[in-house]
């Protein structure tokens, strides 16, 4: 099937890029590359957009779409964790705004053999990156009943995470788990009966934990962020989409952090640690989509935008 995928807070995020013409922007989880193109229209000819991603297949849809600002655009498969590298092999210090869009594309849900959806049957990947070895199949059927249970009451905050460990390991004894299918009903089996009928799918937060543990989407943004800040010109902004819990108390506790990074007591009179301030947070709260985009793209309905300007 063809890359197809709504971008999330398109205007919201690009324009609170507060693009310069001429800048240098890079857009680190391009996908079907929409923030990307909306930024390379605001761009000069002098302007320039990166375009970072993992997935082979987004690589070639935005490259499609993008081709038409020719020289302006340069896209690079990469993990946004390796940006500074990556933006450093092309002359690049420092750039004028980055984006996040940390969301799973609609392509990807959406295609059966990539694994992610528990709306149909398919093998058991998961994977960002197809380079990578490690499937969602190594997890669930290597994991023990701890590690599993662990990744599901963390990375999925499921209140049947033991239960639905236990469920895994004991039919795993019988047989291996290949596919979403497989998963599907283990997980469904292992949550009582009125629960599955008034809490949604009932494995879409295991989904999700062995999507996230599988390639280690938390603690890539955890690690990354400090760095990224670091890497702005005076002025630049970074704009970050998430869409669960977990990853926007990670980037609005980082925010906070660069913004004020003080770890003197409250009782001080003055700060003596030393630590000073790299920028603002601009959006004190988030910025969430519109009825009207919610109601056109269901996939935007748990989205947050947040954005941090360096001084």
């Amino acid at each position: 099937m063809a890359f197809e995928h709504t971008s999330v807070l398109l205007y919201e995020t690009v324009d609170g890029l507060n693009v310069v013409p001429d800048g240098i922007y890079v857009d680190a989880t391009l996908g079907g590359g929409g923030h990307a193109f909306e930024v390379c229209r605001r761009l000069s000819s002098k302007g320039r957009l990166i375009g970072i991603d993992q997935d082979a297949d987004a690589i070639e849809a935005a490259g499609k779409k993008l081709e038409g600002f020719g020289e302006k655009v340069t896209i690079v498969r990469s993990n946004y964790r390796d940006m500074k590298p990556r933006l450093h092999e092309l002359g690049i210090d420092k750039v004028d705004g980055i984006t996040l869009d940390l969301g799973v594309s609609s392509y990807q849900l959406d295609t059966a053999e990539r694994g992610f959806s528990y709306r149909v049957d398919a093998p058991l990947d998961m994977r960002m990156d197809q380079r990578q070895k490690m499937t969602a199949r190594d997890i669930v059927n290597g994991y023990s009943e701890a590690e599993l249970y662990r990744v599901i009451r963390d990375y999925g905050e499921d209140r049947f995470a033991k239960n639905i460990a236990k469920h895994i390991v004991a039919e795993r004894g019988k047989a291996p788990i290949e596919t979403t299918g497989q998963l599907n009903e283990i997980i469904r089996h292992a949550i009582p009966m009125k629960i599955r009928k008034t809490s949604g799918h009932p494995s879409k937060r295991t989904f999700q934990a062995i999507r996230i543990e599988l390639n280690g989407e938390l603690d890539v943004l955890k690690n990354s962020l400090d760095e990224m800040i670091d890497m702005l010109n005076p002025g630049g902004r970074i704009c970050i989409i998430t869409f669960h819990s977990l990853e926007d108390r990670i980037v609005k506790s980082a925010f906070r952090k660069n913004e004020d990074p003080c770890t003197c007591p409250s009782h001080f009179p003055v700060c003596v640690c030393g630590k000073v301030s790299k920028g603002r947070v601009v959006t004190r709260k988030p910025i969430l989509p519109s009825e009207e985009e919610m109601e056109n793209n269901s996939r935007s309905k748990s989205a947050k935008l947040r954005i941090f300007e360096r001084s």
